[in-house]
């Protein structure tokens, strides 16, 4: 027997053998693998479903590759073990996996979902996304939302623009990733959007006190009574209790205890750090880099890549659209290195 003919044994059993397995496994609320709804239509691999193809497409992508270098909260930390908008991408898909695995929802789903949220975040992190789009909205009246890039990337920019050509569910999981939108439309896609604020929220404030931002005995009191007094413990706590009250419910929710406690931490940080002194200290610096470079790009738009030309490219690129897909795009320090060589006289940059 060939090479070729081994290999088709067991590529030719695969789809069925993934069908019958789900059927047994996975919850009827689960999402199933097949058959993969596409924008255009494409012969399945036969050694993986088409989930877990999107999820190399996503991992194999420039967006991708570009996030170990995006500012989660702090822009370009001097400490090795602060988060990237990288690893908070990872933490948010691993734990989404645990929590679809425990409801035997689709993993591959999930997974694919929390390895494509953030791929449209600008750089500086929420602050950049907030110059980007005062930014637009003054000069073209238009808005940036970080969760609508993120699904024009990979329908439209990767690829030299064919996009990715991901299927329907993992599209709608990362274009309704955050709470501003409706609800995805798979449970799988639900646990991603709950478990982005779960992750944020806890590695923030790790973060946060590694820097000295915050003391650990600042926390407000009742939240840390009831998820724990460490980032490890809230977030198995959240986890548990979202996987208890879920499966009860046939839906992704949150306890009602947990839930509140949460978002009183949530609101907690966005006082404290995320809208705080220090952070916002920066936000000057940040956004006189962001307006400098989007005015001298929508003035020389010579300057700017070409316009994506593959197949499901738009006919015709408008500038407010190409100077926002450059701008978001560039990751921090490419960012800082284009607004030193505008700004600063190359005798004295070196």
């Amino acid at each position: 027997m060939s090479v070729a003919s081994e290999q088709a044994v067991v590529a030719s059993r695969f789809a069925g053998r993934v069908r019958e397995e789900e059927d047994q496994r996975l919850s009827p609320l689960a999402a199933r693998s097949y058959p993969a709804l596409r924008l255009r239509p494409e012969d399945d691999c036969a050694l993986r479903t088409p989930f877990q193809r999107d999820r190399d497409r996503i991992v194999h992508s420039k967006a991708f590759r570009r996030l170990t270098h995006k500012t989660q909260v702090f822009v370009a930390p001097r400490g090795d073990h602060y988060r990237t908008r990288l690893t908070h991408t990872l933490e948010v898909t691993t734990i989404s996996r645990t929590v679809a695995r425990a409801l035997r929802l689709n993993e591959d789903l999930a997974e694919a979902v929390g390895l494509g949220h953030d791929l449209g975040h600008p750089p500086f992190g929420h602050i950049g996304e907030e110059v980007l789009d005062r930014c637009l909205k003054e000069r073209f009246g238009e808005d940036f939302r970080h969760y609508e890039h993120s699904l024009r990337v990979v329908d439209s920019l990767e690829r030299d623009g064919d996009g990715l050509n991901l299927t329907e569910q993992v599209r709608d999981g990362i274009a309704h990733h955050s709470s501003r939108t409706p609800p995805p439309a798979t449970l799988e896609g639900r646990i991603v959007r709950v478990i982005d604020r779960v992750a944020y929220i806890n590695h923030d404030i790790d973060d946060a006190v590694r820097a000295g931002l915050l003391r650990e005995e600042e926390l407000p009191r009742e939240p840390i009574a009831v998820l724990g007094a460490s980032g490890s413990a809230r977030i198995d706590a959240l986890v548990h209790d979202m996987v208890e009250h879920s499966e009860r419910a046939g839906e992704i929710v949150q306890g009602p205890d947990a839930g509140p406690a949460m978002s009183e931490l949530r609101d907690f940080m966005f006082e404290r750090v995320y809208l705080g002194p220090a952070v916002r200290a920066e936000h000057a610096k940040i956004a006189a880099v962001v307006r400098r470079l989007f005015e001298h790009y929508v003035e020389h738009p010579e300057l700017l890549v070409e316009p994506p030309r593959g197949r499901h490219a738009d006919g015709d690129e408008g500038l407010a659209r190409r100077v926002t897909d450059y701008l978001a795009g560039m990751t921090d320090r490419y960012c800082i290195r284009e607004y030193t060589e505008l700004q600063v006289p190359q005798a004295f940059a070196r």
